[in-house]
């Protein structure tokens, strides 16, 4: 081939190279552009949510939309923890989301691993009625689960607050399909070395799935944190009374303290943040195992 030709086809080449490196750095620069549109927008409600908290009662509505606070005013803050009992209703949503929590992760991952590895007539079947509770609304079981709470006597206890939820099929159904993704190998070799199926579980199938376990805990947490309902119809003392039922005890029929609503609602969102960013990592983790969008 003569040599023009060889150069010529070369710098054909490099130019379709370079046309398709500019494309493909046009096509990610627009991708970015749109999350970045797309994140402001997600934010503007939390922005103004913090800004708001810091304002004077005088500048929250104004004819003309002010989003800066003419100076930094914290009385907000202070006056929540004076008009309700903040405090403690902080410690009951502990209590409350942390126990959910646990007891989740407890029955999610027994119900998981015997639907998953064990062996039982009608297990299938036994699963899908399990999974089929997904399909009722949590609002169609609220009155029959008050009356069953009532006449066992739990009303204005943490029982009635934390059992109804401690387990779910969200949870069984999720950590299976973790445990059908894993190797039998590795269950197999730790029952030769005489590790019962309990021991399997425990020591061998949970260590391998801590980032469902992790994204499990998180979801239960979220949820249970920013329940509102149910802790609001189960409780009537104040003591026992939720993070979220206190928000809504802040707004007043005639006039709203805005500054000190938004102040509580920026405290009650701390613990879900930092909660969501320790997590972050094996979050990410378990989405890039299962490839689900949550």
């Amino acid at each position: 081939m003569p040599t023009n030709a060889i150069m010529g086809n070369s710098r054909g080449a490099n130019a379709a190279h370079a046309r398709r490196v500019v494309s493909k750095t046009a096509g990610t620069a627009l991708v970015h552009a749109v999350l970045i549109v797309g994140a402001i927008f997600m934010a503007l409600p939390f922005v103004w949510m913090i800004l708001t908290s810091l304002k004077d009662d005088s500048e929250v509505f104004t004819y003309s939309l002010q989003w800066l606070p003419s100076k930094l005013n914290f009385d907000g803050y202070k006056e929540v923890w004076t008009e309700i009992s903040f405090a403690r209703m902080y410690l009951n949503s502990f209590i409350v989301a942390g126990g959910i929590t646990i007891c989740q992760l407890i029955t999610s991952a027994l119900a998981g691993y015997a639907f998953a590895r064990l062996d039982f007539p009608g297990r299938d079947t036994v699963f899908m009625i399990y999974l089929s509770a997904m399909m009722i609304p949590h609002q169609a079981t609220v009155i029959p689960s008050f009356i069953l709470v009532r006449n066992l006597g739990m009303v204005d206890k943490y029982s009635a607050l934390i059992l109804p939820f401690a387990a779910g099929p969200f949870g069984a159904f999720m950590l299976r399909q973790f445990f059908l993704g894993m190797p039998r190998s590795l269950e197999e070799a730790a029952i030769i070395d005489g590790c019962s199926r309990f021991g399997v579980l425990r020591h061998v199938v949970l260590p391998l799935c801590k980032p469902a376990m992790v994204t499990l805990g998180l979801f239960q947490f979220m949820f249970a944190w920013n329940d509102f309902m149910w802790p609001l119809i189960v409780t009537n003392k104040m003591s026992m009374r939720t993070l979220q039922v206190g928000l809504a005890l802040l707004r007043a029929e005639a006039s709203t303290n805005w500054p000190m609503l938004m102040a509580a609602t920026v405290l009650a969102t701390v613990p879900v943040l930092v909660a969501f960013l320790a997590a972050q990592r094996q979050f990410i983790e378990s989405i890039a195992f299962t490839g689900l969008k949550y």
